[in-house]
């Protein structure tokens, strides 16, 4: 195989963990909003930019692929701890996000429940591959 043919292994992993009572379009909602957060602040995750055979610009996206999981409330509340505890690079979406309708009000209605206490329904973790494996045990690969 030539280097251009080669495939590309990843030692680190994104994954997004979703609770399994959301609606399609809830599931779709929270993983861009969760993956956004992780390429705002973890520049490596971005890829190059892309161009067409016309030449015609478009945004870099990630550098590898994203991962999706699901699990329980209490699975998402037992991953969340054990990010935290791994201290890996994370982004959160809790239901309470659901009602409001911009940043400033999502960050305050983060910022008014204690870390132990969110109602969590979707977290974004990064890092390397054998912590964000553990982090996420007792997960399944969304369907």
């Amino acid at each position: 195989m030539t280097i251009e043919h080669t495939p590309v292994r990843f030692d680190t992993k994104i994954a997004v963990l979703l609770r399994e009572d959301l609606e399609s379009w809830q599931r779709l909602n929270v993983t861009a909003f969760l993956v956004s957060g992780l390429g705002s602040q973890l520049p490596e995750v971005i890829g190059e930019p892309y161009a067409d055979a016309d030449g015609t610009p478009y945004l870099p996206m990630f550098r590898q692929p994203v991962l999706v999981f699901e699990g329980t409330k209490e699975t998402l509340t037992a991953a969340h701890g054990r990010a935290l505890s791994r201290s890996l690079p994370r982004s959160v979406f809790t239901s309470d996000l659901f009602a409001t309708g911009n940043d400033r009000d999502n960050r305050a209605a983060v910022r008014a429940v204690p870390k132990d206490q969110l109602d969590l329904v979707g977290l974004a973790v990064y890092g390397p591959r054998n912590a964000v494996d553990k982090a996420l045990k007792g997960a399944r690969m969304h369907p």
